[in-house]
């Protein structure tokens, strides 16, 4: 059965949650605080954690970036009552999965825990699952990389971002196409949220990223995997 934490303070909502996910065959567990969630989501294997920004004791987006310090590849929706902009690409670049706005719909909550789970759970990379770029070895269904043998941290939205350009390589791809393919977004939220990606990336891939010879920017369009 595929487990979800639910990182939510209150307790109405946590009830709500909790009914219609189960409702739908998931297993929740529940923490109340934003401590509470980061030790959860340390000592457990979850499939999805539905975080909340707002909590007590620990904000959800430290809780994502301790996780992902920690190596914790979770994927994360983050559910909270602000709207701005700024906010989502915050989320996104900590490593968030989705972003959901309060109030939302049970529908829309659902439709979008699917979403994340098909992507992260059931997509293929196609006939490639392994590939080696440079010193880094990707497996796409194990969702882990190495390098020379050590562990390489990366966020699930990182697997899908590359694994994006992996099935495009050596083909130019926009912002606007990464951003539709990779987050689900109809529009863009912001060419910086996928530059930021593609800093990181570089970081963990190349052997100098200052000088990129696999994810190489298109200049007034967006990005090319060379292998």
């Amino acid at each position: 059965m595929t487990k979800i934490l639910l990182v939510e303070d209150e307790p109405k909502m946590q009830q709500v949650v909790k009914d219609n996910l189960e409702l739908e065959g998931y297993e929740l567990d529940i923490a109340g605080d934003g401590k509470m969630g980061l030790q959860k989501l340390l000592d457990n294997s979850y499939s999805l954690v539905l975080l909340d920004v707002m909590l007590p004791l620990m904000s959800g987006f430290d809780v994502c970036r301790k996780a992902r310090e920690k190596g914790v590849s979770t994927p994360v929706i983050f559910l909270t009552a602000k709207g701005e902009e700024i906010d989502k690409v915050l989320g996104l670049e900590l490593g968030a999965d989705d972003y959901i706005t309060k109030p939302f719909g049970l529908r829309e909550l659902l439709a979008r825990t699917k979403a994340v789970l098909r992507r992260t759970e059931g997509s293929s990379a196609g006939p490639a699952e392994k590939l080696t770029i440079g010193s880094v070895e990707i497996d796409f269904k194990a969702y882990t990389a190495s390098r020379a043998g050590a562990n390489l941290p990366m966020t699930p939205k990182e697997f899908e971002l590359l694994k994006f350009l992996w099935q495009h390589r050596n083909q130019s791809v926009s912002r606007d196409q990464l951003l539709t393919n990779v987050w689900g977004y109809d529009e863009s939220l912001s060419t910086r949220t996928i530059d930021n990606f593609i800093l990181k990336l570089r970081q963990k891939i190349e052997d100098d990223p200052s000088k990129p010879k696999h994810i190489i920017t298109i200049h007034g369009l967006g990005y090319k995997l060379l292998v």
